[in-house]
């Protein structure tokens, strides 16, 4: 059967049609924000089959699999690939109202031309097919930036990385800007097991023994420098839980060195450390006109027992419910109050936090550029219709959603750039939905310009792309 995506797909209106078909369908992807492996991207990778790059690390499907009854044998076991994607292709049919549904057949139907729906009976025929063009230059990795238009991708990176891909890849000159994220989350998270022995690696890599407060800072500072020198525009940081706890760098430093020396720490203790060094990274982010970005409020690896088979980001991970708004407002302020707030985007894992960061990013916008502070896209579990549409029309309600900086796809997977394209549909069809209701004019030159900025143009000056 063939499927129900057609050229108005999500247009449920005229003016919306006109937006999609004329302005946003044909603008470049400035994807911003991204897990994409660099090292593929330089060797122009061919993955070898349609599990490979449709199942490999997508923890969105294994989860739909999972509740479908799938044996774990065949989502992250050692089942071959084959027997891997018709399990998945067992669960699509089910997954109707579920985003994974849409995205399936977006990318079954872009990437490959197959408008076939996806089930058991078509997935023998839909394997073939896919799999002989995965195997042509026709869909190597670079090959599938050209053919969407990739203009920049920001990957996540380890400060402790050597970015060594990122160097290749500047140095001959591709043309696609493939920049890094710093992302120094185990630099913070103190009260791990594992934070020592980070330490120790970022004491190696910039080539010092990092035995007190201040040679860690140092250091911190030496790989904020080695990253800009590769072209990082962001960091990105993955908070769970909100901190705010002032302290001078002498407690900190103590702090410090009681971690190094084994000893266990108190929460207040943790949170100094964690806000007075935050707090010191944002300072360095806004000197280099860095984006800071915060991905706030994911509850993780909640399934013990599965945490201890596979690993973290396998899929266990959800919706936290913590309160956002008290901490979230004296850590900006501790930035803001030194006239240090780096462009910040604040995204929101719980939807009923929605309005909360709405309005705070109010409270510290800037004249360095429109929008300074973002009330990030719709994030993770929030990234259906309903989600997205919620997101614009609070940002609509609360801020400017001309200054809006648009989509990201927060990925793994290069299959994964539909997702403008999906976007893209919801946010033509709201603004048009409200012409046709009389919220707003049918004034197509301000629409599109609406249009070209939250699709494009916004993010590539908010990134200095």
């Amino acid at each position: 059967m063939k499927t129900f995506i057609n050229d108005d797909f999500l247009l449920e209106n005229e003016t919306a049609k006109e937006l999609y078909h004329n302005v946003a369908k044909h603008l470049p992807i400035i994807d911003y924000h991204n897990h994409l492996n660099q090292v593929e991207i330089l060797e122009n990778k061919n993955f070898s089959n349609l599990s490979e790059i449709w199942l490999g690390g997508d923890h969105y499907k294994w989860r739909l699999m999972r509740a479908n009854g799938i044996s774990e044998d065949f989502i992250t076991g050692n089942k071959p690939d084959y027997e891997k994607y018709m399990a998945w292709a067992k669960t699509v049919p089910n997954t109707l109202g579920n985003p994974l549904y849409h995205w399936t057949h977006l990318e079954l139907l872009r990437y490959f031309g197959i408008d076939d729906l996806l089930d058991e009976t078509t997935a023998p025929t839909i394997w073939e097919e896919a799999n002989k063009k995965l195997a042509s230059p026709e869909l190597s990795v670079r090959s599938i930036f050209e053919k969407f238009n990739v203009e920049f991708v920001g990957t996540t990176d380890d400060p402790t990385d050597d970015l060594a891909s990122h160097i290749k890849l500047k140095d001959e000159g591709y043309k696609v800007q493939v920049s890094p994220s710093f992302r120094p989350d185990k630099g913070l998270t103190i009260e791990k097991d594992d934070f020592i022995q980070w330490v120790e690696k970022l004491g190696q890599v910039t080539n010092q023994a990092i035995e007190n407060y201040e040679a860690f800072l140092r250091a911190l500072a030496e790989r904020v420098e080695f990253f800009d020198a590769q072209g990082c525009k962001s960091s990105d940081h993955g908070l769970s839980v909100l901190f705010y706890e002032e302290a001078t760098k002498e407690e900190v430093s103590a702090i410090f060195a009681k971690k190094l020396k084994g000893e266990q720490l108190s929460q207040k203790e943790v949170d100094q450390f964690k806000t007075y060094t935050l707090v010191t990274l944002g300072e360095l982010y806004s000197e280099k006109g860095w984006v800071m970005q915060l991905h706030i409020g994911a509850t993780r690896n909640n399934n013990t027992r599965m945490f201890k088979l596979l690993g973290p980001d396998a899929g266990f991970d959800s919706i936290g419910d913590i309160q956002v708004a008290d901490k979230l407002s004296r850590l900006l302020d501790a930035l803001d109050v030194q006239s240090k707030l780096p462009k910040t985007v604040l995204y929101s894992l719980n939807a009923n936090d929605n309005n909360v960061l709405a309005a705070m990013a109010g409270n510290f916008q800037g004249s360095e550029v429109p929008g300074k502070v973002q009330f990030g896209t719709a994030w993770w579990f929030n990234d259906t219709i309903d989600g997205m549409e919620d997101q614009m029309r609070t940002l609509a309600n609360m801020g400017l959603i001309s200054n809006f900086i648009g989509m990201l796809t927060d990925s793994r997977s290069f299959l994964s750039f539909t997702r403008h394209e999906y976007f893209r549909r919801i946010l033509c069809n709201l603004l048009g939905t409200w012409v046709e209701k009389g919220k707003a004019p049918k004034d197509m030159a301000l629409l599109e310009k609406y249009v070209r900025g939250i699709c494009y143009e916004n993010a590539k000056r908010y990134f200095s792309i």
